[in-house]
């Protein structure tokens, strides 16, 4: 296959290293140096208690590169409708486009450069952290779930399954991907939203009255809105786990929190609000979540 990678972090290069095995990988990001070095040392991936070096293609540009089967995007989402207008060259009537980026939403954003029955969505339990240009530290590995917004009327997901577990993935196929993406989604919505307001770690949420009664009204507008969907969503479990989750990372720092925290933008748009664009459209009240985007957003770039 075919394959473009684009965003070269630590997630984009685990599946581009891993996946140039068997495949002429791709891996796009902007920055000369990442490239430079990718290009002249490959990537360094230390997992499973050793360094292997993986050599993709590396690029700075999509500028001359061809068509690809599969484009695989792993920018931040606030940048996503970017890097995919740089990329259009490399989207034919054949090519999948696929995200496993957090938040939900994505593919509304997919849809405007290829049909929604070639676009693949999900989420992937592998982890990393970035060491250093070109080194990543692979934290920990899972399963990489997939599945369309359509019916895979091609055939190409049980392909996507064969080609990523040849490079060592381990891939599932969801009827209904929706579902597990907004299981994911409801943490990130409450505990780790109210971190990035407050500027706080993450066992303060528990500990803290008023904090905790912001999360749980945040939890219930989100089930709210997934039943709305026609998803399945248990409120009072929703609630029991983050609160073991704030209880058990007592220190643990969201990436809401440190995006606000060092003056980036957060992806607050594909987290929270995709609740509140999905809400829109069942037409269903969710008033703490539009509190959370817009203040979220205030806090966005000030100095701290």
């Amino acid at each position: 296959m075919k394959i473009a990678v684009i965003g070269a972090g630590a997630m984009g290069s685990i599946y581009g290293g891993h996946l140039s095995q068997k495949h002429e990988v791709y891996l796009i990001d902007t920055s000369p140096a990442i490239v430079e070095h990718i290009q002249k040392e490959g990537i360094r991936l230390q997992e499973n208690g050793e360094e292997n070096v993986y050599q993709p293609n590396a690029v700075t540009s999509a500028e001359g590169l061809p068509v690809m089967d599969l484009v695989l995007l792993f920018v931040k989402s606030l940048y996503s409708r970017d890097a995919l207008v740089s990329g259009k060259n490399l989207i034919g009537k054949d090519t999948y486009l696929m995200t496993l980026q957090n938040g939900s939403g994505h593919e509304d954003i997919l849809e405007e450069f290829a049909p929604t029955d070639h676009i693949i969505i999900g989420t992937t339990e592998d982890n990393g952290a970035v060491l250093g240009p070109g080194l990543i530290r692979r934290g920990g590995t899972g399963n990489t779930n997939v599945g369309m917004l359509t019916e895979d009327s091609h055939g190409f997901l049980p392909r996507l399954k064969e080609e990523f577990e040849c490079c060592g993935f381990s891939v599932k196929i969801h009827s209904n991907i929706q579902q597990l993406i907004w299981n994911k989604l409801f943490t990130n919505v409450s505990l780790s939203a109210v971190t990035g307001i407050l500027q706080v770690d993450m066992g303060y949420i528990a500990a803290n009255d008023h904090a905790w009664n912001m999360t749980v009204r945040l939890i219930r507008e989100a089930v709210a809105v997934a039943h709305g969907l026609g998803l399945e969503a248990d409120a009072e479990e929703i609630i029991e786990k983050v609160k073991k989750t704030s209880e058990m990372s007592p220190n643990g720092c969201t990436s809401i929190r440190a995006d606000i925290q060092n003056g980036r933008k957060t992806e607050v748009d594909m987290i929270s609000g995709s609740v509140v664009r999905a809400a829109g459209k069942c037409g269903i009240p969710v008033p703490t979540h539009e509190f959370v985007v817009e203040m979220v957003h205030a806090l966005e770039g000030k100095q701290r």
